[in-house]
């Protein structure tokens, strides 16, 4: 078996690397050729963490796997990152293990990945202003994925603690983009795409604010009880998700649809925008939002990425059970 440590997929695997993965497993599930098994996420009861799993196959890549781990609160205080996850894959044909690869670093990259592709497929060709509503670890990594997909000319963001958007500040400048701390109104009137990254248990923008042609990629809503968005913005947009399942059941659709304000089967696959352009014509006045719940083949594509790139640069570990 492999071993591939966190450094090693620091090393091994860019942006661009994990967005090819994540655009072509989303490709892959909405084919039928990938998928992803039933989510487990659990408090443990004990140092108020909570822990999952999350697993796949994908026949195409011939990729199977889990990524197990979840959310230790008190972990900043010991000086370790609050999620915590590692990705395990298997030979398909005999179930033995292939790699254990370290999956912090590879999740914030994932996670990234897939608003970066919403972006690509789903936001207005001449998008200028890109707004983030969230200030956490992710933050900076959705930052530098959006800037690559278009040529943003500045940046708003906002935050309850607006000193801790110092991170995101630094990211926009190493990219040379111009950044400004703003209120929600003003940031839903100049953004023409806005990221939502946080762990929100409320709405934290209304369908007032959003103007026609914005497209949104809610990424923090991945459990029962979150909220980043009004239901209402859901009802009045064309809405896509990573899996229609789980955004329903736990991504930011599952209020809208508990509240009957879209049914499940208007939520779209963006893997079929992906397979085929023409299936989505953008308006100009539609508003697209794209509820990225976070599912276990983005983790298990980019972890195949991290193998075979680590191989190559001779950084992973051979180990024997």
């Amino acid at each position: 078996m492999l071993i591939i440590s966190e450094q090693a997929v620091r090393d091994s695997v860019g942006r661009a690397d994990a967005a090819a993965a994540v655009e072509s497993v989303f490709a892959a599930m909405a084919a039928g050729d990938a998928r992803n098994f039933p989510v487990v996420r659990e408090a443990i009861g004990h140092a108020d963490a909570l822990y999952g799993f999350k697993s796949g196959f994908d026949r195409g890549e011939l990729t199977l796997g889990v990524k197990s781990g979840g959310y230790w609160p008190g972990n900043a205080a010991r000086g370790l990152t609050n999620h915590q996850s590692t990705v395990l894959l298997f030979d398909p044909d005999t179930g033995q293990p292939r790699a254990l690869v370290g999956g912090n670093y590879l999740t914030a990259l994932r996670t990234a990945a897939a608003s970066a592709v919403s972006i690509r497929h789903l936001a207005r060709p001449d998008a200028a202003t890109l707004g983030i509503v969230g200030a956490g670890h992710q933050a900076p990594f959705q930052l530098r994925a959006a800037l690559e997909e278009r040529r943003f000319q500045r940046v708003v963001a906002w935050n309850r603690s607006p000193e801790r958007l110092n991170d995101l500040a630094a990211a926009a400048a190493e990219a040379g983009v111009a950044f400004e701390t703003v209120d929600r109104d003003t940031l839903c009137r100049q953004a023409d795409v806005i990221i939502t990254i946080t762990s929100c248990f409320e709405p934290l923008l209304s369908a007032r604010q959003i103007r026609p042609g914005t497209h949104i990629a809610c990424m923090g809503t991945d459990t029962a009880g979150k909220q980043e968005i009004d239901p209402a913005i859901l009802a009045a947009a064309e809405v896509f998700t990573d899996e229609v399942a789980q955004a329903a059941g736990i991504g930011e659709c599952q209020h809208a649809v508990a509240q009957g304000l879209i049914a499940a089967e208007a939520i779209r696959p963006v893997g079929d925008v992906i397979r085929n352009a023409d299936t989505f014509a953008r308006a100009a006045g539609t508003v697209t939002v794209f509820d990225g719940t976070g599912v276990g083949l983005q983790d298990l594509a980019v972890a195949r990425v991290a193998v075979e790139r680590a191989v190559a640069a001779g950084s992973a570990v051979e180990a024997s059970l």
